[in-house]
């Protein structure tokens, strides 16, 4: 099991709940799992390029993308970009 935590815009949207428990395999599977995966991903399925991926700490794509397993992962932290100009 790992533990998934949402920012708190998504967070609106899940009732408030920030964090997730969620059984899977890989990142993908445990995004996924979560009521406002509609929100994570767009219309092509791809992972939604205003939110980064963390999975212990680490940026996801530092472990071979969303379809990385998640063997002795802890946490998986969503987190919104910030950006403005």
């Amino acid at each position: 099991m790992v533990r998934v935590a949402v920012p708190s815009m998504l967070a609106a949207q899940a009732e408030g709940r920030k964090g997730f428990d969620v059984e899977a395999d890989t990142v993908a599977e445990a995004l996924h799992a979560l009521p406002v995966a509609d929100l994570l991903f767009n219309e092509r399925g791809a992972l939604n390029r205003h939110l980064n991926v963390y999975v212990d700490g680490m940026d996801v794509r530092e472990r071979g993308g969303l379809e990385s397993t998640l063997a002795g992962a802890h946490e998986i932290r969503v987190v919104a970009m910030v950006s403005g100009g």
